[in-house]
């Protein structure tokens, strides 16, 4: 009563993907109107509808509004921007972390030596060692910024 299908062959279901990829494209390529490189003056048959009317006329409007030397002014001016704004606050930012720089290092050659501060209970507290080096310092410890008393 029914026939029997064995499993297509691996070679046979590639050429079947191959000709359904085919069957589409043509269906594709034959059911849309064909692109010339240009702007479509006037629409005829199924693509005369509202839709494309209405996306015709956005299109010839960008067209006549954003010509190419509209679009380089408007480049020009954007390079100009970046120039007048963007350089002087760098060169502002610079100089204000520069100046913060030097007074930072200032207030920091007036505190007494490391070894000298105050050690309080919660500074530099150990449960167990370290896998590196003594076991007592972190991995990224600093000898000129960090002490640990270890009698303390």
């Amino acid at each position: 009563m029914f026939a029997r299908t064995s499993p297509p062959v691996r070679g046979l279901a590639f050429l079947t993907r191959r000709q359904t990829f085919l069957k589409t494209a043509k269906r594709h390529a034959t059911s849309s109107p064909k692109s010339t490189g240009h702007t479509v003056d006037k629409l005829e048959g199924p693509y005369d509808n509202a839709f494309n009317r209405e996306r015709l006329a956005v299109k010839k409007h960008a067209a006549a509004t954003a010509g190419e030397i509209s679009r380089r002014a408007s480049n020009f001016q954007m390079n100009e921007a970046q120039i007048s704004v963007v350089i002087p606050a760098l060169i502002v930012t610079g100089a204000n972390t520069w100046l913060q720089w030097n007074e930072h290092w200032e207030h920091q050659a007036h505190m007494p030596p490391v070894s000298e501060r105050t050690q309080y209970s919660y500074m530099n507290i150990r449960t167990k060692a370290f896998p590196w080096g003594d076991g007592d310092k972190t991995l990224f410890w600093n000898d000129n910024y960090n002490y640990h008393d270890k009698d303390s």
